[in-house]
């Protein structure tokens, strides 16, 4: 009976999919963490071999004869060193979220997820049925227990791993990032000890892009008396030990670990913005990105963001100058393209502007100009960086926020054709606050680009507020209604104007068909648009 125990947390970016890929991702972590840190067990994230989420790939009986055939493989590959998998696990006609032991070359004890999240991004009650009973085994005279991820939000799996005899309980996460669900998940675990008496806590999260979900990593073990004890850098791929101590009597204590402080808000958001982007590019197989650059703010920040995701060198900007786009929006353009390194190219769209406009001539005639004449000129945009994008391999970054995406502020087929959308789940305010943090590491945002009026240009002295509230009043009515889902009156009741209440829910309303056509973006909020808020596009209710 050894009297301590050294677990390791292997917090790493697997690829949905990529089986044989994760799996070799696997064997390296391991022999690392043998070799360098002397780990006796290596704890890894839920669902390692598959990458996760799979979604409907859990449906099909070749993608999980796959996963299944990868975890037996495992066995050999393994040496010197135990592990903890999270794996898909058929049994019969069932299909459950299982972690296992690997260990002497075998599969010694296998945990069955009990709680199933069904809400949110998360829709596991689609694909798999819930563990009955809690599983504690013997490693090297150490009682271990497992619990996977929303065991923990629950509480009772872990109580009664505690009470099965438990000394030590590892948990393994793929838990998706929103602003401050770092110091949410800590919180909730350190509850869990005290629920636990006393027993520590292991947690291993996945780290990197998913679509439109970000994993943060920022792993961290909680002692007996409720202290995060250990915490992983956040963002970041990390392989890390933690030694375990039992005295005489039977006490466990923990050595030496690092407490990586935890980042503030804005270096959180910027950071899943920047792995949201770099993954999806790169697990896509793209060259790089294409983006078209106003001279605003939106699109200083998508650029921002592409640059440090990856490299200026796979980033091209595109600035598309019309009749009323305005000589220092260009100027500011090549101004940030120039801080920050990146090639830009310049096509004036007034010549294909035009020709739209005398080919509708004789369809428009007699009938005012509006909209109609502003989206020509946006779809002129969209179709030029989409030819782009086919000829480079580039994939194209839109440039929209959550504010215009809410009230559909954005045309479709123009600044909405592309491929991912970078801030699409960034409010404008945010997108100011997110520029200004940025240029605290360095001054790559124009001055003038944070201090103008934001402006579509696509009609003369056009300005955003013209046609919207106010940023700073728009913003909280959003995410009032969207993200904490209160009505009109609880949100009128907090002090805003009536006519603005319901003004900006009719159109959140009105433009639920836009977004249903608008590319993945990255989701930094508790409730972005796409997975996780499905609205019916025919509904009367806000009307």
């Amino acid at each position: 009976m050894k009297s301590s125990l050294s677990v390791g947390l292997a917090q790493i970016n697997l690829i949905v999919g990529d089986i044989d890929g994760n799996v070799r991702q696997v064997v390296e972590a391991a022999n690392r963490a043998r070799d360098e840190f002397g780990v006796d067990m290596l704890v890894f994230p839920e669902l390692t071999i598959t990458g996760y989420p799979p979604e409907d790939l859990l449906l099909r009986n070749d993608f999980i004869g796959h996963a299944e055939q990868a975890l037996n493989g495992l066995c050999n590959e393994l040496d010197g060193i135990a592990c903890v998998i999270g794996h898909p696990m058929r049994v019969n006609d069932e299909l459950y979220n299982a972690a296992s032991v690997i260990a002497n070359g075998t599969i010694e004890t296998t945990y069955r997820k009990r709680a199933l999240p069904n809400y949110g991004v998360f829709d596991e009650k689609r694909y798999f049925d819930p563990g009955e009973q809690a599983v504690v085994f013997d490693f090297n005279g150490w009682c271990l227990g497992i619990t996977i991820c929303e065991d923990i939000w629950e509480r009772l799996p872990v109580e009664e791993t505690a009470a099965a005899g438990a000394e030590l309980i590892l948990n393994l996460n793929a838990s998706p990032f929103h602003l401050n669900k770092s110091t949410e998940r800590e919180s909730i675990v350190v509850g869990s000890v005290a629920h636990a008496v006393g027993v520590p806590i292991v947690y291993t999260n996945l780290v990197g892009g998913q679509d439109e979900l970000v994993f943060d990593g920022a792993s961290f073990v909680v002692d007996g008396n409720g202290h995060i004890v250990h915490r992983a850098p956040a963002f970041i791929e990390d392989l890390s030990r933690v030694v375990f101590n039992r005295d005489s009597n039977g006490v466990v204590s923990i050595g030496a670990a690092t407490v990586v402080s935890p980042i503030n808000e804005e270096q959180s958001a910027y950071s899943a913005l920047v792995t949201g982007v770099r993954d999806y590019v790169d697990k896509n197989g793209f060259s790089g990105v294409v983006i078209g650059l106003s001279g605003g703010i939106d699109s200083a920040l998508t650029l921002a963001v592409a640059c440090d995701a990856l490299g200026a060198d796979r980033v091209l900007a595109v600035t598309m100058p019309s009749r009323y786009t305005r000589d220092i929006s260009v100027k500011d353009a090549l101004d940030q393209c120039r801080r920050l390194g990146v090639e830009c190219r310049e096509i004036n769209i007034e010549p294909i502007f035009e020709s739209f406009l005398a080919q509708l001539s004789p369809v428009f005639e007699g009938l005012p100009v509006d909209a109609t004449e502003e989206n020509i000129q946006a779809r002129c945009r969209g179709t030029l960086l989409m030819a782009i994008s086919n000829k480079s391999g580039k994939i194209v970054l839109t440039t929209g926020n959550k504010s215009e995406m809410a009230v559909g502020y954005a045309t479709l087929y123009g600044d909405m054709a592309g491929g991912f959308a970078a801030i699409k789940d960034v409010p404008k305010t945010w997108v100011y606050r997110l520029a200004r943090y940025r240029n605290t590491i360095a001054n790559v945002i124009p001055g003038r680009v944070l201090e103008r009026p934001p402006s579509a240009e696509l009609a003369l002295d056009q300005l955003d507020e013209d046609s919207l509230p106010p940023y700073d009043v728009l913003d909280p009515i959003i995410e009032a209604f969207v993200e904490l889902d209160q009505s009109a009156e609880e949100i009128i009741a907090m002090g805003y104007d009536e006519a603005d209440v319901r003004r900006v829910l009719k159109m959140i309303s009105r433009n639920e068909y836009k977004r249903r056509q608008a590319p993945p973006g990255v989701r930094i909020s508790r409730r972005a648009f796409g997975r996780d808020r499905r609205y019916p596009l025919t509904s009367r209710f806000f009307q």
